[in-house]
């Protein structure tokens, strides 16, 4: 099958095998991959990444391995997406970590990640999941939509960590992908949203969504240009300069959820987490349900971010173009 790994900050196509399956685990046929800014940091160093990049995906299951008959009925030949975090238990590891036993799979301490962490991902012909890491894609949503799943859990996670009825207004900083996908998710639950971004391209698309949208300039000067407070705040910004300014606008006793991953080191002030007491939520994975209900709902619709669809035969190409300002989510396709 065709893959592509990363190979000294690029990408290289390679021919190999079909992967072998473990018992209880599917092989699944990619359908549409999304570039993730995840994906683009690996080529950068993060993680010290080398291998078969992207979790972002739709796809078809072709084979079982270990299922009974019921289970292959139920998901063969049916478009699923699937959780990125495989587990103790999904890699046959006993006993499971204490992680895996209080229910916290996604922080398992044993971990493989697909397409970050030891194990490759969607940016290939064909991955490997476990079964109980897949969902069924409904038929009422296209391929386009479901490519979205990961990253929308991703943004519903903070509906889990937060009491959004708390809030009447939420500030999201950045206007990328899942700083996107964040505002659109707040803006279900909370009256008004507004979107910190650079670009006003972005900014505008998120405004055709009912987000209030300020534009700034990504450096120290936005501390002074920038009065208005928020409660919650969530960082999206994915650069370092989005934690300082973060911390300047949420109100003391406030909430700031952190969703920015990045290479490289942050160089910020906690004083003001100190000071106003700010109480500072880490955020990751999320819940696929509540995304794929979302997406049901017709509440969301992400795919007015899709900037152009590639082959996966011309991934470096998507690649090199998801790098240019201005562009939002990129898609490979079989």
């Amino acid at each position: 099958m065709l893959s592509f790994r990363v190979k000294n900050g690029k990408l290289k196509a390679t021919s190999r095998p079909l992967p072998k399956l473990r018992q209880g685990w599917a092989l699944v046929r990619v359908r549409l991959a999304g570039i993730c800014n995840t994906d683009v940091e690996l080529l950068h160093g993060y993680y010290d990444f080398r291998g078969v990049p992207g979790h972002e995906f739709v796809g078809t299951v072709e084979q079982l391995r270990g299922a009974s008959t019921a289970k292959k009925n139920k998901w063969l030949r049916r478009r699923v997406c699937g959780e990125i975090n495989i587990s103790c238990r999904a890699l046959g590891r006993r006993p499971i970590c204490g992680f895996c036993r209080r229910g916290l799979k996604t922080h398992c301490a044993h971990r493989t990640v697909l397409g970050i962490i030891a194990h490759p991902g969607a940016y290939a012909e064909y991955l490997t999941l476990p079964l109980e890491n897949l969902h069924i894609v409904p038929d009422g949503l296209s391929d386009e939509q479901a490519v979205f799943v990961e990253p929308l859990a991703a943004a519903c996670e903070i509906l889990d960590q937060v009491n959004v009825k708390e809030f009447r207004s939420a500030a999201v900083l950045g206007d990328g992908k899942l700083a996107q996908l964040i505002a659109r998710v707040l803006r279900t639950a909370i009256p008004r949203v507004g979107m910190y971004g650079k670009n006003e391209n972005k900014l505008a698309l998120a405004r055709r969504a009912g987000i209030q949208t300020k534009r700034v300039r990504g450096d120290a000067s936005d501390l002074k240009r920038i009065a208005e407070n928020f409660r919650l705040v969530v960082e999206a910004a994915g650069s370092p300069s989005g934690l300082a300014l973060a911390q300047h606008i949420a109100e003391p006793r406030g909430t700031l959820v952190l969703k920015s991953t990045f290479h490289g080191a942050a160089s910020a002030e906690t004083w003001p987490i100190v000071v106003k007491e700010i109480t500072v939520v880490g955020s990751r994975c999320g819940p696929f349900g509540k995304a794929i209900a979302l997406l049901q709902s017709g509440k969301l619709d992400p795919t007015p971010l899709v900037a152009r669809t590639f082959p996966l035969l011309h991934a470096p190409a998507a690649i090199r173009f998801a790098r240019r300002p201005g562009v939002l989510k990129v898609l490979l396709k079989q």
